[in-house]
């Protein structure tokens, strides 16, 4: 017999009474489900969609009933999926997943992280955000749209929540790091305002990249976002708009930098790269780098490693700067 996720919990919550007369996964090795309360970017389409003819998808990889592993793709209605802790201490953190701007992912950089960030009392918002390459007017500052408007909507609504309005975070993973990096980066605004949460500020208060995608330059670019990004034969000019390393970051809010040594996708050099701008522009900065972990290790991957420590190593950090009380 094959059991689908919710005649498995069905059968199982019958356990308690009865003995169960077929072999079940138990509830423990079952994903989690997912949260009920998702947010919708935009009030109407997004914006410069008139071009867009993708269908939306979204790709289980995971055969273990476990785990999810999905990805999304051809998003055109971007959303924020909202993890409430039991007793939340007044943060937030926008988490953008990566992908290589090709998908982003759902689980392994957003769901997974968000529940262990969850349990220490942190209001979390995992963005599914639109892609470059799928027809928006926006082009590469597509993604960039979605997360201005996401940390928006979250710190205009931090007050009616019970949030602090002043301690809103972000947490970027690979191509998601690239992304969060920008959202910290830049002040410009890639959109006009459509409504009164735009009038509250998109920078975020503390920003934590993983193994982020930073240059778009060689030798040390990760080609596939790149080629997402800007396309094949991307101009110097788009090059240096689009390289974290080469923005001005003065005045920047804190940023915290973990990668693996041995990342066979995203060279380390990105975050070395950063780094050196981020001390060149005063900005206070801390990175860890492990020996390895490889690439895209999000919780889940690096149990019983060195590198498993960086979810604590990220809330330490962040109680000496004051978002949230020591740990």
């Amino acid at each position: 017999m094959t059991l689908n996720r919710r005649t498995a919990l069905g059968l199982a919550a019958l356990a308690v009474t009865t003995r169960p007369a077929i072999a079940m996964t138990p509830v423990s090795q079952i994903a989690p489900p997912d949260p009920a309360e998702t947010i919708r970017l935009w009030p109407g389409p997004a914006p410069g969609g008139e071009g867009v003819t993708v269908t939306p998808q979204v790709v289980e990889r995971s055969t273990d009933p476990a785990f999810h592993d999905r990805f999304a793709r051809y998003t055109t209605d971007p959303i924020l999926t909202v993890l409430r802790p039991d007793r939340p201490n007044g943060a937030s953190l926008l988490l953008i997943p990566g992908g290589g701007y090709k998908w982003a992912v759902v689980d392994k950089e957003g769901m997974d992280c968000a529940r262990v960030f969850t349990a220490a009392g942190i209001t979390c918002f995992v963005l599914r955000y639109r892609l470059p390459g799928d027809g928006w007017a926006a082009g590469p500052d597509t993604p960039l749209q979605d997360a201005q408007r996401a940390l928006r909507l979250i710190r205009s609504r931090a007050t009616a929540d019970g949030l602090d309005p002043m301690r809103v975070a972000v947490l970027g993973a690979s191509a998601g790091g690239h992304l969060a990096g920008m959202l910290t980066a830049r002040s410009d605004a890639t959109y006009a305002a459509v409504d009164e949460a735009d009038a509250a500020s998109h920078r975020p208060d503390l920003s934590v990249l993983m193994y982020p995608v930073a240059t778009m330059a060689d030798p040390h670019v990760h080609a596939g976002s790149r080629h997402e990004l800007l396309g094949p034969a991307p101009t110097p000019q788009a090059i240096d708009r689009y390289s974290l390393e080469r923005m001005d970051w003065t005045g920047r809010p804190p940023t915290f930098l973990l990668h693996a040594i041995d990342d066979g996708a995203v060279p380390v050099e990105n975050s070395l790269l950063l780094l050196a701008t981020l001390r060149a522009a005063g900005i206070p900065a801390e990175a860890h780098l492990f020996q390895e972990g490889g690439h895209g290790f999000g919780v889940r991957l690096i149990q019983g490693r060195p590198a498993a420590a960086w979810p604590r190593l990220v809330l330490a950090w962040a109680a000496r700067h004051g978002w949230i009380g020591s740990t």
